[in-house]
């Protein structure tokens, strides 16, 4: 049997459309994190192949565990010609360095992760 974490995948998000790119930069007392699928290579976010959600984590600097930022749904995948763009902004205050880690859910071809330091 395997473990959930054996079954995520990683990547480079400039060769595969399914990892999410993080993108951090510091604002007055925290940070602004821009987590994606997509950035370089589009997804398709069809009804029938779509990212179905995003969710964002980080773990300060010290901190034995990572602290979930928000969980990220897109609902609209075709349906009435309106298409989801899976893209989430999420601002944190904190004075620590740390990382950020990005898990998202593609409905056919399974859950993908990426790190970037802040």
């Amino acid at each position: 049997m395997s473990k959930l974490t054996e079954l995520v995948k990683s990547g480079d998000f400039k060769g595969e459309k399914h990892v999410p790119s993080i993108t951090v930069e510091a604002v007055d007392g925290g940070v602004k994190i821009l987590a994606q699928v997509g950035e370089e290579i589009e997804h398709p976010n069809t009804l029938e192949h779509h990212i179905a959600w995003i969710k964002v984590f980080v773990k300060p600097e010290g901190s034995p565990v990572p602290f979930e930022v928000g969980s990220y749904q897109f609902a609209a995948h075709g349906e009435g010609e309106v298409f989801s763009k899976p893209e989430v902004t999420a601002h944190i205050k904190t004075d620590k360095h740390g990382e950020v880690y990005a898990l998202s859910y593609c409905n056919i071809h399974g859950l993908w992760e990426n790190t970037a330091e802040f």
